[in-house]
């Protein structure tokens, strides 16, 4: 892809071209625009963390969470949407846990991160 000219040239543009090329692809930073959307409740922030430490079913959360079971349900199917969190069925009851994969585990590490920089003792 050609470099765009600017209307100010700032001696950069090295990596002009590679940027401009993913700034074009909005539907990516739709997605990330949606993770942050579902992330800015704290309810869910909450539950996620929960359930990167353990695996619970929907009564235990809501107790946990002191909320409702639908309300936790309603939770728990936003994050899911995105991957975060994982199902497995036993019987009648289900069990919920953080995913497994990269995305989550990095998601984990950001979250505590920021609550050390953001929330000291």
């Amino acid at each position: 892809m050609k470099n765009m000219a600017l209307p100010h040239q700032h001696n950069n543009a090295d990596n002009l071209g590679s940027i401009e090329c993913t700034l074009l692809q909005t539907d990516h930073f739709e997605i990330v625009a949606g993770l942050f959307k579902l992330l800015s409740d704290t309810t869910r922030i909450r539950i996620f963390w929960l359930l990167c430490h353990t695996e619970q079913c929907v009564i235990n959360i809501s107790a946990l969470m002191n909320m409702s079971s639908p309300a936790v349900s309603h939770h728990l199917r936003a994050l899911r949407s995105f991957g975060l969190i994982v199902s497995r069925r036993e019987g009648k009851e289900v069990y919920y846990r953080a995913s497994d994969d990269v995305q989550a585990q990095l998601l984990h590490k950001m979250v505590e991160q920021v609550m050390d920089i953001a929330c000291p003792d």
